[in-house]
Order: C-alpha cells, then sequence, then structure tokens
C-alpha cells in the first residue's frame, strides 16, 4: 500500500495536513487551565455541527463502537425493550450489542440495501399502548452497503403513533458528511467517531445527548465505568476528563470543526453529494448496480458496488491494494464478496475522486470484468464538469 495515495475506504478518511499537524502536538498537562482551551471549543464545535441548541456532548478516548455502548449504557436498564430495524452489519452490531447487555430487542428483518422501514416502526409503536419499547435505534447512514436512511421520517413515525420511546441514532459515516438535524429530528442520542467526517485517526466516540436523554440518566441501572457521562459532565466542570484524555485527537477535533463550519455545512453537504454523484455516474456507465435499492437511499458517503453473480468482488480490492497501492473496501456480512465499496467521505475532491474510479477500472480491466477502460472516469468527469462549485 502506498501512502502518497488516497484511500477510498468509508473510514478512517483521508486527513488534511492542517488536521494532522494538529494531532501532533507537545505533551500538557490535561488537568491544567490550558486543556480547558482544548476542550471546550471541541465541545462546542461538535454541537454545532449536529445542529443542536440543546444537546450535551461527550467525547470519549474510544470508537463509534464505545459510543453506542455510552448511549445504551447510560439511559436503560436490563430487560427494557428495544425497536431496531437490521438492514446491514453495523444495525446488525448495535442490535447484538443490547442483546450482550441483556436488553430486549425487537428486530425488524429489512433487506440489505433498503433504508429503515419507518413505516413498520410507526405500525409496532402504535400497537405498544402500554409503552415498553424504550428506544429505538436508527443507523443513519449503514456503511456496509451504502444506503442512507430517512431520519426524519422516523421521527414522524414516533410522534404519529404518539409514542415516548427515545430515538437514538448512529451518524458515524454521516455526520459532519451529511446533512444531520439533531433537534428538528427529535434526536436523543446521536453517536459518532473521529474518523470520518471529521477526518482525524480513529481514537474518539463522540456523543450528543438530548435533555431527555440526560434526565433517563436518574433511572438506569446498567452497569458503566468508564463510559458514564456523569463523570464525565462533572470533568467539564473543572477542564478536566475523569482520566487521561487523548489531548492531541481532541486538538484535532477543534481544528476539524473549525475546518467544517469555516467552509459552511451546507457546502460540505453539498460537496460530498457531488462527488458521491459522479462516483454514481461512473458505477452506471460501468453498467454495474449499486446496493442501495433505489435512488432516494444512495449514501452521499461510501457507494457498496455489486460485481457480476459468480465474480468475488474481494478480489477486486485485494488487487487494487497489491498491483497499486489503492485501498478500497470489502463487502461485509451478507454482502461479502457480492460487493466492494468506494468511500467518499472526508478530505476528499472530486480530483482525487477521479484517480480512484480511474484505478477501479484498472483494476477490474486487469480481472477480466467487461469494463472499458475510461468509460467510468468519463461520465463522472462530466459530471463534475456541469456541476462544480
Amino acid at each position: 500500500m502506498s501512502f502518497q495515495n488516497p484511500v477510498f475506504i468509508p473510514g478512517p478518511t483521508n486527513m488534511p495536513e492542517s488536521l494532522r499537524k494538529a494531532v501532533d502536538m507537545p505533551t500538557l498537562d490535561h488537568r491544567s487551565p490550558l486543556f480547558g482551551q482544548i476542550l471546550h471549543p471541541a465541545l462546542d464545535g461538535v454541537k454545532k455541527v449536529l445542529k443542536s441548541e440543546t444537546a450535551k456532548i461527550f467525547i470519549f478516548p474510544s470508537t463509534g463502537t464505545g459510543g453506542w455502548e455510552t448511549a445504551l449504557t447510560n439511559t436503560l436498564s436490563s430487560g427494557d425493550k428495544i425497536l431496531a430495524a437490521r438492514n446491514g452489519m453495523f444495525s446488525h452490531r448495535w442490535i447484538d450489542m443490547c442483546q450482550r447487555h441483556g436488553l430486549d430487542v425487537q428486530v425488524v428483518e429489512t433487506p440489505w440495501g433498503a433504508g429503515l422501514p419507518a413505516d413498520k416502526y410507526e405500525e409496532i409503536l402504535k400497537a405498544d399502548t402500554n409503552h415498553e419499547i424504550k428506544v429505538v435505534l436508527a443507523t443513519h447512514n449503514e456503511t456496509a452497503t451504502g444506503v442512507r436512511s430517512d431520519i426524519g421520517a422516523v421521527r414522524k413515525a414516533l410522534d404519529s403513533a404518539g409514542h415516548p420511546a427515545m430515538l437514538f441514532v448512529d451518524g458515524v459515516s454521516s455526520i459532519a458528511s451529511m446533512d444531520f438535524r439533531m433537534d428538528e429530528w427529535g434526536v436523543d442520542v446521536a453517536v459518532t467517531g473521529s474518523q470520518k467526517g471529521f477526518m482525524l485517526p480513529a481514537g474518539l466516540a463522540i456523543v450528543g445527548f438530548s435533555p431527555k436523554a440526560m434526565d433517563a440518566l436518574e433511572t438506569a441501572t446498567l452497569p458503566r465505568t468508564f463510559f458514564d457521562v456523569r463523570d464525565m459532565g462533572k470533568g467539564y466542570a473543572n477542564n478536566a476528563y475523569p482520566y487521561t484524555p487523548a489531548v492531541g485527537l481532541l486538538n484535532g477535533l477543534n481544528e476539524a470543526c473549525r475546518m467544517l463550519l469555516d467552509e459552511g455545512l451546507e457546502n460540505v453537504f453539498a460537496r460530498h453529494h457531488r462527488i458521491a454523484e459522479g462516483v454514481r455516474q461512473a458505477v452506471s456507465a460501468w453498467g454495474l448496480e449499486l446496493c442501495a435499492v433505489s435512488p432516494d437511499v444512495q449514501s452521499d458517503t461510501v457507494s457498496a458496488i455489486r460485481t457480476p453473480e459468480g465474480f468475488n468482488a474481494t478480489d477486486i480490492v485485494t488487487h487494487a491494494a497489491n498491483k497499486y497501492g489503492v485501498a478500497f473496501g470489502v463487502g461485509l456480512g451478507e454482502v461479502a464478496g457480492k460487493v466492494f465499496r468506494i468511500g467518499h467521505l472526508g478530505s476528499l475532491t472530486d480530483v482525487m475522486t477521479l484517480s480512484g474510479l480511474a484505478t477501479a477500472e484498472m483494476v477490474m480491466v486487469d480481472l477480466g470484468l467487461d469494463i472499458k477502460l475510461g468509460s467510468g472516469v468519463a461520465a463522472a468527469q462530466e459530471y463534475y464538469r456541469n456541476n462544480a462549485v
């Protein structure tokens, strides 16, 4: 693998040089007032990226998976009932975590490639007249299949059913890349990480808690120590952590939020959509199809591309790495070997994306697929030329 080529995996993403420099900093006393000058701007920046006025932000030395655990353990008790759809590898893993914590999960099995079934959620919630369901889980962007779900529709399902359940959203591969509206959508816990839209190394679990989620702390009895937001909140009040923080990553997060807000969130989202649409134009020109079943659920951060029946899509990823030094994403779970993934989020441009598409074409031709060199690149070029900022 070459460090000079950009990566086209859906995270960790390419890092801007300014963020690499922000992370690479001298050691400082994390119990000194200087740390507070890094911590609090980072918390404020994340709050703005989530489009929230009321959320409490907590940042743990962890990953998005730690963020999931933070959401569950701080708000729920053993045996509590959860409603979730399984439509990909990451929704599956969150469900698995719930079950390991002794939670009672009602799973709505959903085709991999489809979005969350808000209508089915509404039907189940209306039938739950005793309000036994405490939380609805929603994966905003299913990274394994390249599918974006409508979180606003899930919120409408809750409201139409008149149900008081909390709404927890996995925004790991969407937040800071695609539009996310924590307050408007009534999200009670939003979960993300540092290594995708925030363009940093892996190492931070980033969560936002609504006032309703904060109230749930009072009755939740699931065990938590490292991920206890009460301890974290007490630390923040003293410009500190309850344990040693990842100071360099927090400094990078502060800078990442500044970069995103300076570009303008709507411009960030438009850039990701434009880059993703160029990839989709290329896929169509190749005569291939996306895993996403319809345009309305196509992700702007990752495209999972189906290969012909009988072809092992993982060979594309392996060959690209070995011959050209370029990283693409493999298929996961039910779509392993059936798709390869092109990540197009974080620090990426039209020009960088064209290099990835050109590499993918070379790989597929090398492996004997009926792809014409230059076809996908030309389709993406045409789109980018006519949709430049």
